[in-house]
């Protein structure tokens, strides 16, 4: 079995919490909107517009803030006020600066696959600004010889990194808690994926279990788990 040559990790739930942030902007603005609509019909039609709007807006807080005004506009038939709308604006813009605390045993992981000579990569999509800006307020840059931050996690965005990194399919390793972004395309291509699950899963990245019919990839109840994995890969192609 081949040792991976460069090991990528997502970023937002796998190393940093990011689904938490956003789930409590959409409670406390359902809850100011709550006199146009209750939560579920606001849920829904938010929902309905992100689906939209993702491939013209991509992701992120900034995508987050134009979809909940175009949501509010349209429930309202306009009548929502200025006021409301900068709400939201002042609402979304907090998801820009929070505060990055990296999730448990993050730190330990990457310091003892650096220490054992791992070439390190993070792999995140999402508004260039907003995720370099999450990667510095985590402290987390120095464990990484490589950053990339896609458009999207999709096939064609990963056959383009083993392109530009000159890797077999084999030769990689993607880690992360998106069946959909960190999992899937990656498996897909022949390459190894280990799911971390999260506890919260943001609605767009949810998979029917269908597709996941024959998919092979490996899953660890906690991101610790991943050295002794990547320690038996290693130890496999040794022998």
């Amino acid at each position: 079995m081949t040792a991976p040559k460069l090991i990528a990790f997502d970023a937002d739930d796998t190393l940093w919490p990011n689904q938490p942030h956003y789930d409590e902007a959409e409670a406390q603005l359902y809850e100011l909107l709550t006199h146009y609509a209750d939560a579920a019909a606001l849920s829904q039609r938010f929902n309905a517009v992100q689906r939209r709007d993702l491939p013209l807006l991509g992701y992120g807080a900034k995508s987050f803030i134009i979809c909940m005004v175009e949501t509010v506009i349209s429930l309202t038939e306009g009548r929502v006020t200025g006021t409301e709308i900068q709400h939201i604006l002042d609402r979304g813009k907090r998801l820009l600066d929070y505060p990055i605390e990296p999730l448990p045993d993050v730190t330990e992981v990457l310091q003892v696959l650096q220490e054992q000579g791992h070439r390190l990569m993070l792999l995140t999509k999402g508004d260039l600004f907003d995720q370099e800006s999450k990667l510095a307020r985590s402290g987390l840059g120095p464990y990484f010889d490589h950053v990339e931050i896609v458009s999207e996690k999709n096939e064609a965005s990963y056959q383009r990194i083993l392109q530009r990194y000159g890797l077999r399919p084999e030769e990689f390793l993607m880690i992360g808690n998106s069946l959909k972004s960190d999992v899937l395309p990656v498996a897909r291509l022949g390459a190894r994926a280990v799911h971390v699950p999260y506890h919260t899963t943001w609605v767009m990245e949810e998979v029917p279990a269908e597709q996941l019919v024959g998919v092979d990839f490996h899953r660890v109840e906690a991101l610790a788990e991943v050295v002794s994995y990547i320690q038996a890969l290693t130890a496999d192609e040794a022998d």
